[in-house]
Order: C-alpha cells, then sequence, then structure tokens
C-alpha cells in the first residue's frame, strides 16, 4: 500500500501522475516514484519521504513527453524506507513496471523459485517478487503473463503494469485491495482511490476482487483472472474538486472538525423527520424486520470505527434493548465466532477499503448473519460486498485521524437504535423527544466549536506532558477512549482512555503531580459517581480538565480547567463531547510542530491486514 495511479492517454503523463498521488498523500505513505515510457525504456524515478521530494528530482530532468505512466505512494510491509524499496518495480529485464497495494504472502517461496531460475531480487519488497514473476512468464502477451503470475500469488493485491513492447497498454487487477478506472475523454486513469481522479473525470469503472482490466486506447477491456469477460457499469462518483480542498484552513483535520455541524445535518437529511415523527434509513428500509427479531448484533470495525461500534453497543442496548457485541474486525474471524440464526452483524468503516473489516464480514456472511455496512465512501468494496447499509454523508475526509467521520458514524448508529427503539419497545412521546434533540445536535456543536481558542490554552498548558488519562463512563466511556486515541495519533504524546471507574484499580498509580486528567463529566446517570473519580485524581495531585455541561458551577469550580458543552440526553452526549476533544488534540499537536495531516507510521485507508 498505499495509493496507486495510472495513466494511459493524449496529454503528458506525468503532471497528471504527480497531481494523483498528491490527491493520496492523505492516504499516509514513506515514498514515491513514477514510471513512464519513453523512446522506448522504462524511465523510474523513485525518492524516500514526500511527494515534493520526487517533484524536485523530476524538475532536475527534461520534462516527459509520454502519454503513458504509472506511479505510487510506499507505506512499507516488506522491507526498510528507501529508495530501493520504492515503487515501481521492475522486472529483471527491465521491460516491466508495476505498482502493488497489499501484500504477497508467499513472496518467500516465490522469490526461491525465481533464484532457481537464475533470478535474483535487488529490493526486500514482495512486490519485486511479482514484478519478477510477470518478466519470467512474459512472451508479448502482457495480460497472459499478468494473468498467469498472479495464478501462482497468495495474498492481496491492487496492481497496475506496464511493458515497453506494448506501449499503448495498462493492464490492472485486484485482490483485496481497492482499484477503479476513471474514464475520461480519450484518457484513462487507474487509481486506488477516486481522490485521484476528480481533476479529469467523475465517470468510474469499480473492479471487483478477482476481475482484470486491459486498458488501451480503444477503451477498457474486463475480465476475470480466468479469462471470462465482464461486463462493467460507469458509475458517477459523488465527490468533487472543492470537498477535497483546503478552503482557507491550515489543515484538514481542522477542516473536518469545522464542518461537523454541516456533515451532520447531510448525515440527518431526508432521514430524521421531527415533524411526521420518524426516522427513514432507505438502504436498509427491508430489513427491519429481521433486525428487529435479531437475537443478537455484532459491530465490528478498526480503530475509531471501533469506538463508534462500542458507542452502538450503549445505544443498541439502552435504546432498543437489544444483546449486542462489539469485535476488533482484526480478530473477529481468527476467534472462530459464533454466528447464531438471525445474527446481524454490522461493519463500521469510513474508507468502506479496511482490510481486517471486510475479512470480518466476509467471515460473518459465510456463517450466515445478515450483513450490514455503515460507510462514508460510495462505491467502495464494503459498500458493495454488505447485504444493505447507510452511508454517512459526511463527504469526503482527508486527514488521517477521523473526526467527521466518527460523529457520522455515531449518528448512524443511533438513528439506528432509536429506530429499533420505536419498534420493539419505546414510546412515540420519548421517540419524539429524542429525535427533538438529535435535530439540535449540528446547531450545539457549532456552539463547542465557537470555543475553539480556549480549547488552544488549554493545549498550550500541558504539551510538555507525556501522559494523559482520558476518563469516562457510559455513554463517554467510548468518547474518553477516541479522545485518547486523537491525542496519540497526531501529537505522538502517550495517553490512555478508560472507564473512569476502573482507574482505581490499577491505572491510578500513573497519577502523579500536574499529570493532565481529561474528564467528560457532562449530566447523566452516572454524574455522581464521575465526580467522586474526579476526588480521587484531585487529591493525588492529578490536573483535571473536564468536559461539563455549560451551565454546571459545581463542575467548573472542581475543575482545573473546564470546557463547556450544552446539555443532551446521555445517548446523545458521544457526538456532542468528543468534539473538545478533537480540537484538544489538534491544537496539542500545532503547539507541538507535528504534521497534523500525515502523522507518522499511520494511513488512512488500511488495506492490509
Amino acid at each position: 500500500m498505499c495509493g496507486i495511479v495510472g495513466y494511459l492517454g493524449r496529454r503528458a503523463a506525468q503532471p497528471i501522475l504527480i497531481e494523483g498521488l498528491k490527491r493520496l498523500e492523505y492516504r499516509g505513505y514513506d515514498s514515491a516514484g513514477l514510471a513512464v515510457l519513453e523512446d522506448s525504456k522504462l524511465v523510474v524515478t523513485r525518492t524516500v519521504g514526500r511527494i515534493s521530494n520526487l517533484q524536485e528530482r523530476l524538475a532536475a530532468q527534461p520534462d516527459s513527453p509520454s502519454t503513458i505512466g504509472i506511479a505510487h505512494t510506499r507505506w512499507a510491509t516488506h522491507g526498510e524506507v528507501n529508495e530501493v524499496n520504492a515503487h515501481p518495480h521492475r522486472d529483471a529485464s527491465g521491460k516491466i513496471a508495476i505498482v502493488h497495494n497489499g501484500i504477497i504472502e508467499n513472496y518467500a517461496a516465490i522469490k526461491e523459485y525465481l533464484a532457481t531460475r537464475g533470478i535474483s531480487c535487488r529490493s526486500q519488497t514482495d512486490t519485486e517478487v511479482l514484478a519478477q514473476l510477470i518478466g519470467l512468464l512474459y512472451e508479448g502477451d502482457l495480460p497472459a503473463a499478468v494473468r498467469s503470475a498472479l495464478a501462482e500469488v497468495q495474498g492481496t493485491y491492487g496492481i497496475a503494469v506496464m511493458a515497453i513492447d506494448q506501449p499503448n497498454m495498462l493492464v490492472a487487477a485486484r485482490k483485496g485491495s481497492p482499484l477503479l478506472i476513471g474514464v475520461g475523454d480519450g484518457e484513462f486513469i487507474i487509481a486506488s482511490d477516486a481522490t485521484a481522479i476528480v481533476q479529469s473525470t467523475d465517470k468510474v469503472i469499480y473492479l471487483e476482487d478477482g476481475e482484470m482490466a486491459v486498458v488501451t486506447p480503444e477503451g477498457v477491456r474486463t475480465a476475470t483472472l480466468a479469462n471470462v469477460p465482464v461486463n462493467k457499469q460507469v458509475s458517477r462518483i459523488e465527490i468533487t474538486l472543492d470537498q477535497i480542498e483546503l478552503d482557507g484552513y491550515e489543515h484538514y483535520m481542522l477542516k473536518e472538525i469545522f464542518e461537523q455541524p454541516a456533515s451532520l445535518r447531510n448525515c440527518f437529511a431526508g432521514r430524521v423527520n421531527t415533524a411526521e415523527g420518524r426516522i427513514q434509513l432507505g438502504g436498509i428500509a427491508n430489513h427491519w424486520r429481521q433486525l428487529t427479531t435479531s437475537p443478537r448484533l455484532v459491530l465490528v470495525g478498526c480503530g475509531t470505527a471501533w469506538h463508534a461500534g462500542l458507542v452502538g453497543r450503549y445505544l443498541f442496548e439502552s435504546l432498543a434493548r437489544m444483546p449486542v457485541e462489539v469485535d476488533y474486525a482484526s480478530e473477529f474471524r481468527y476467534r472462530n465466532p459464533i454466528i447464531e440464526p438471525g445474527t446481524v452483524l454490522i461493519a463500521i468503516s469510513q474508507s468502506g477499503e479496511t482490510a481486517d473489516t471486510l475479512a470480518a464480514l466476509n467471515e460473518a456472511r459465510e456463517r450466515g448473519a445478515l450483513v450490514l455496512g455503515i460507510v462514508n465512501a460510495v462505491g467502495s468494496t464494503i459498500a458493495r460486498s454488505t447485504d444493505a447499509g447507510v452511508f454517512l454523508h459526511v463527504g469526503p475526509e482527508i486527514g488521517v485521524a477521523s473526526t467527521k467521520a466518527f460523529t457520522g458514524q455515531v449518528a448512524v448508529l443511533t438513528m439506528m437504535a432509536l429506530a429499533l427503539g420505536r419498534r420493539r419497545h419505546m414510546s412515540i412521546g420519548q421517540f419524539e423527544w429524542l429525535l427533538g434533540c438529535l435535530d439540535r445536535l449540528p446547531n450545539q456543536v457549532k456552539w463547542v466549536l465557537d470555543q475553539s481558542a480556549h480549547i488552544r490554552k488549554i493545549a498550550e498548558k500541558h504539551i510538555e506532558k507525556q501522559n494523559w488519562l482520558f476518563l469516562g463512563r457510559g455513554f463517554n466511556y467510548p468518547v474518553a477512549l477516541e479522545g485518547a486515541l486523537k491525542l496519540k495519533e497526531i501529537s505522538y504524546l502517550h495517553a490512555e482512555g478508560m472507564p473512569a471507574a476502573e482507574m482505581k484499580h490499577g491505572p491510578i498509580a500513573l497519577i502523579a503531580k500536574g499529570t493532565p486528567a481529561v474528564f467528560i463529566a457532562t449530566r447523566g446517570e452516572q454524574y455522581d459517581k464521575v465526580l467522586s473519580n474526579m476526588e480521587e485524581v484531585r487529591s493525588r495531585g492529578g490536573h483535571l480538565i473536564v468536559v461539563g455541561c455549560e451551565d454546571d458551577d459545581r463542575l467548573r469550580a472542581m475543575a482545573d480547567d473546564f470546557i463547556g458543552v450544552p446539555e443532551t440526553p446521555d445517548a446523545l452526549q458521544p457526538i456532542l463531547n468528543v468534539v473538545p476533544l478533537q480540537l484538544l488534540a489538534y491544537h496539542a499537536a500545532v503547539l507541538r510542530g507535528c504534521n497534523v495531516d500525515k502523522p507518522r507510521n499511520l494511513a488512512k485507508s488500511v488495506t492490509v491486514e
């Protein structure tokens, strides 16, 4: 992984490849490179670090007139970060070039076989092994060589391949790693993400697992890896160029934090009807009966999506009185999960391409579960692989640290839980009251955002502290986990989130004088219990940073630093209370000089296990 761009058309390829790579920067990477075809030679340029480094190297070379090329941003999986391991990779003859996302699990065995044929690899990567195998099998027919090589491969891949003596052809294939083909006016762009093609076209062909595409000036031919033709529909992508621009903000993360009032309104639009007292979720309209009678819901996700799933457990149990299990998608299929008849699995993913989550939903489907998706990216693999689902409609999220996608995921889970609660036991009065509170959330989030400068001052006081605690109870326990994750992801400070009551069972030993302890203490069923936990920290010298109801004078008096939020019911507090924690993490990272949108070692869409 992490980003692929390929171009075949009438324009110079190099600027389009670079622009596509820049659109994919948010996915995270450590090196970049491209290959173009010039005078019957493959010209490959690779650099460590940012795409700007690649641009500087290309600027020192003559402009390339080539109209065909492939490019890549690498997030290291096999081999250290250096130019030798950067993509594209070539075969021993220098005729074949490839870019690859994914992991070739049997690369060591293939490498041993290549050695018996006198072929050695220059890099430490699994990708070069695939390039060498294609080169070994190549006899002038690139699609046939790719097809034969992939028949020997175990693992995941999204690849784009080109050959010197087939100068008007790109070959693409996928298994477990996203790949699409943008269709323009006399040109085609292969990419791992739609954001790489929006500057050129809004028409796209999505490849499915086990499919290969041969791209020539005449068009796109698609077939299975067994060479059975497949007729593909040309779809339209919903994102626009202006949605992925900074629009005056310093960072994408800040822009996306401040977009949350609008993104929540978009998420609720056409779904929350306060006038008629109903919730309408068209994507799962045909499955309400099965959802209502299900003996158990299983929510799976990774990272922030898993935290959203934890909120979902509280929501479904409290509002709908349904048994719920929340699993890390990466662990789900490896523990031989029990899927009873009627079980519903809900897969949560911003990108819709998370490999672990996709594997979990496939496992659940094989065992007979109804599989639903909650994703943001229309046209993504998870969106196309589930039985049904609900899109977030929060717009593209570019920052690696998820913000508006989290509140969108929780908003969708809240709507689902309310709709199920009404169908199972909830009175119309309670339902309509909660619906009205839900409808007010976007304006309340706007109120919290207006405190950004105040939150920055709080961050400034504590950025030298290396260890933070985030504490909450009930619905706000997952919020504490998400707040700690945000601080870790982008500021590189150690932070631990936990239920406030669990602190006294061991972690209280971490409290020292001045330790920042962030409490989520808005009014609710466990309000008095949280205040007791705060006293435990204060008596040991900890510094209390408290998120509470803005009119709570008692809490203000206890807190060393106080962040006020509007009052709302327990079940809706996570959407509101996470916003100040997002701002706290953002300001801490900026003050520490960290690269907010591209934190080290992280990728936006994790498409490998």
